[in-house]
């Protein structure tokens, strides 16, 4: 037996190019990874649905029931409508964004503090990857509480969706601006205390003073200029317009301002995703 022959007799073969380390084995996406972390990120909420679903229903008719009683038939119409039929789409997109926040906010920030968020940056999957798969949890669990929000106005106040493509467009888009804004918040705490400080005195707030209750032409001028800077007052328009058909700016123009917002904190979460900010340290 000669040196070459006894040298290839000893030499394991190499690898495979399509099975050798660190390259991609299942094309440009992780579609079956994408799948897996929004199908998690979904039965997460659905698990206690109890208190992801219902609850904001009982939170949404405690609401409407207070201000029944509080203010009664007294108060006059606003915008040509109804008081109660002008406030059911406003604190429905309300209870819709504060439940996509949370969504993404407290599977991030769960994950960090107990440990377990290296389950999920050790799969395959990049940041574009991690971004629909969290976002996809949010726009559900947003959708579902709107369904069954929207159902109860109808039930009870015959509130009727008078263009439900505005609807839908709004709630998707405001799920999507909550849950990104809700992963900056996620990403950014090391702890509960930090996260419920945003939500507190970030999230709260701006939901609240952005036409939830009222319409924002009985503000006085600084404050209404202040609110036309808001996008959260664009999502509340922008769904006020299709399910009662008044709004106090054009949909057109909410559109286009909250897809810009929607980029700039997308753009920020897959920055901090694909650099691994505040979650590879």
């Amino acid at each position: 037996m000669t040196d070459q022959t006894a040298t290839a007799a000893i030499t394991p073969p190499r690898a495979a190019p399509d099975t050798a380390m660190g390259v991609r084995r299942f094309g440009r996406v992780n579609w079956e990874g994408t799948k897996t972390l929004a199908i998690r990120e979904v039965r997460r909420f659905m698990n206690v649905w109890s208190q992801t679903v219902m609850a904001p229903l009982i939170n949404a008719g405690l609401l409407l029931m207070i201000f029944t009683i509080a203010i009664g038939p007294q108060r006059g119409d606003v915008m040509g409508v109804p008081f109660m039929t002008f406030l059911a789409p406003g604190i429905l997109i309300m209870t819709v964004i504060q439940n996509a926040f949370a969504n993404t906010s407290s599977s991030l920030a769960s994950a960090k503090v107990g440990g377990n968020i290296v389950d999920t940056l050790m799969p395959p999957l990049s940041a574009s990857e991690l971004l629909f798969g969290y976002l996809f949890g949010a726009v559900a669990r947003g959708l579902i509480v709107a369904t069954v929000i929207a159902i109860g106005s109808w039930v009870f106040l015959g509130v009727r969706v008078q263009n439900p493509l505005w609807v839908l467009t709004f709630v998707t888009l405001g799920s999507m601006f909550m849950g990104g804004l809700g992963m900056i918040a996620g990403i950014f705490a090391n702890k509960f205390d930090q996260l419920s400080a945003i939500s507190n005195f970030l999230v709260t707030p701006l939901s609240f003073l952005s036409g939830t209750f009222y319409s924002i032409d009985a503000l006085p001028e600084p404050m209404r200029i202040a609110s036309h800077a808001n996008p959260f007052f664009y999502i509340i328009d922008g769904v006020r317009r299709g399910m009662i058909g008044v709004s106090d700016s054009s949909p057109w123009l909410g559109l286009v301002i909250v897809l810009i917002a929607n980029a700039v904190v997308l753009g920020v979460v897959w920055r901090w995703l694909d650099r691994g900010y505040r979650l590879k340290a």
